[in-house]
């Protein structure tokens, strides 16, 4: 089991998290999204650089929980002016959702938290990824979801925020 004297862990997403959505036509085949996760894609120019320092700030571990794995570090890490983040343990992302199914990134984020205390940021949370979680998870956990056209805003690093302070562990 994880230190729980250390902070919560917090998974990033990136499409339609950090990076919205904002009408974009999204890929539809691998070499499209391969395409798009480069610092060629257009779509960057929608990254909120002020997001950097502000999810410095949090009161927790961020890593990157993304189809992007490493890519997010050299791509979107330096748009944020943040450091390389750890990036956690994901299987292959589907080349499509299927609704009414658990997240593809439900049971591995879960594993890997392995009941140390976690916010979940991503666009395409529901319930059952909630109510699997509650069964599932031993320790706090908040699944946060955003808009994907907007993406992350200052409300949402807000509550983030907080409940990062309110479930932070002390030694």
């Amino acid at each position: 089991m994880t230190d729980p004297t250390q902070g919560p862990l917090l998974f990033l997403d990136v499409d339609g998290t950090l990076l919205p959505y904002a009408g974009a036509r999204l890929p539809s085949t691998p070499d499209e999204w391969d395409r798009w996760q480069r610092p060629t894609n257009p779509q960057l120019a929608r990254v909120e650089r002020e997001h950097g320092p502000r999810l410095s700030a949090l009161p927790c571990e961020p890593m990157w929980a993304t189809a992007w794995m490493h890519d997010a570090n050299t791509v979107i890490a330096p748009l944020l002016g943040i450091p390389e983040l750890p990036v956690a343990p994901l299987p292959d992302a589907p080349e499509e959702d299927e609704p009414g199914v658990l997240h593809w990134k439900t049971r591995a984020l879960v594993e890997f938290a392995d009941g140390r205390a976690f916010v979940w940021v991503d666009d395409e949370l529901g319930d059952l990824d909630r109510a699997w979680v509650a069964a599932h998870h031993d320790g706090p956990a908040l699944l946060h979801r955003v808009d994907a056209t907007t993406g992350l805003t200052a409300a949402d690093l807000a509550t983030i925020a907080d409940w990062c302070l309110l479930h932070r562990s002390t030694p």
